[in-house]
């Protein structure tokens, strides 16, 4: 409920998520890694437990600067990713 409340959608879509039925928007990553309290590497399951330093990672630059387009765009971009990550993991 509290998580709902913060991400400011509803309880049903949390519960989608957590069971599969929908997909969390690429636009919502970045305000869910704050809440969180993780980065968005440690989100995806991108992280050994090894702290880097240096430059932001591409990806999570890239998801950043997603988190900024309008949500049309994001749409679109998110459809992209979902078709080739299926592709991939045929």
């Amino acid at each position: 409920m509290q998580l709902a409340k913060l991400l400011q959608v509803s309880q049903q879509q949390i519960a989608s998520y957590e069971v599969g039925r929908r997909r969390i928007p690429i636009s919502m990553l970045p305000t869910l890694a704050k809440i969180l309290g993780a980065s968005l590497e440690k989100l995806l399951g991108m992280t050994n437990g090894v702290t880097k330093r240096g430059p932001t990672p591409i990806l999570q630059q890239q998801l950043e600067q997603l988190g900024q387009l309008p949500r049309t765009k994001q749409r679109v971009v998110n459809e992209m990713l979902t078709g080739i990550l299926q592709q991939a993991n045929r």
